[in-house]
């Protein structure tokens, strides 16, 4: 296997659910190869460039090996290498985004009633035992 259809590796290598979403992605300008705009039908090689946009992050990855089954994550995970740009820019999103929750996000579960009071108290800018 030399080449193989862009939107069957973006689904196989695990970068979008399904086949069918990896093919509505290409499709709506969300995928490069070698910095230009794909189809679904384009074929991809070993040494290419793609750059792939989803809902939360954005991908810029070289085509390491080429896969048209879907497989288990860490077999997903040598079908590409991310640039050292790419992970640096999703590490400074993702870091960004923790630092804009709101107090109290990552509970998790349902406060008590101390835990409200807790809450309240330190957005007011109280401090309570």
């Amino acid at each position: 296997m030399e080449r193989i259809r862009i939107d069957k590796w973006l689904w196989a290598a695990r970068f979008l659910k399904t086949r069918s979403a990896a093919t509505d992605a290409v499709a709506g300008g969300h995928v490069k190869v070698n910095g230009e705009r794909a189809k679904p039908s384009r074929e991809v090689a070993v040494g290419e460039r793609v750059e792939v946009r989803t809902s939360v992050d954005r991908w810029t990855v070289d085509v390491r090996a080429l896969a048209d089954r879907r497989g288990p994550a860490a077999a997903a995970r040598e079908l590409y290498e991310e640039t050292p740009e790419s992970a640096a820019t999703r590490e400074q999103r993702r870091l960004e985004a923790k630092a804009r929750r709101s107090l109290g996000a990552d509970l998790g579960a349902r406060p008590t009633k101390r835990d409200r009071r807790r809450l309240d108290a330190l957005r007011r800018g109280e401090r309570r035992r």
